[in-house]
């Protein structure tokens, strides 16, 4: 991200404007499997809002709304960073997933923001199971959460995709859910 932004105090809507610009061009092409873009902030050490809404969530919402396999994270962000994101996606009601990555390897990955309920309990059922989809959720936690209908989990599993905190899987006329990455 300092590179794409041009250095390691990344400020302002336009820039973050240029920025999203780069991303989308560089994710023009589909991916045939689900595919994590990492966004690494390791060499930022400011990033403000009006810059991280015109970016870093513009390209997630850009990307999720074309219901592509690309799944934008945010890296290795700072105490300062995550604060700044935090406050964006609290006034937006919003949810990113990030994560602490060393090269290629992701170290451990979680939601910045706050989920509702039931969508966290959705999003912790996808990560201990790995993969899984509505009609599973309902038959093994009828007694324990009162939905009754898969469509009310299949709802909350589409919800969390197109946050970009779980991947969404087509099987025909069927869809599935597991996280992004595995084995995190």
């Amino acid at each position: 991200m300092a590179q794409l932004g041009g250095g390691e105090i990344l400020s302002g809507a336009t820039t973050g404007r240029m920025v999203l610009a780069d991303l989308l061009k560089a994710t023009a092409s589909e991916p045939p499997v689900v595919t994590p873009v990492l966004l690494n902030f390791e060499w930022v050490n400011v990033a403000t809002s009006s810059f991280l809404r015109e970016s870093v969530l513009a390209f997630r919402d850009a990307i999720r709304s074309r219901r592509s396999n690309f799944y934008p994270v945010v890296a290795n962000v700072n105490a300062g960073v995550r604060e700044e994101l935090e406050d964006l996606l609290s006034r937006r009601g919003g949810v990113l997933m990030s994560c602490v990555a060393r090269g290629d390897e992701v170290i451990e990955a979680a939601p910045l923001g706050e989920l509702d309920p039931k969508q966290r309990l959705t999003f912790d059922l996808v990560q201990q199971r790995r993969e899984t989809d509505a009609g599973e959720l309902m038959r093994d936690f009828a007694a324990t959460d009162p939905v009754k209908s898969p469509t009310a989990w299949n709802n909350r599993l589409a919800s969390l995709a197109m946050l970009g905190l779980v991947a969404e899987i087509s099987q025909g006329r069927s869809k599935r859910y597991r996280p992004i990455f595995e084995g995190v």
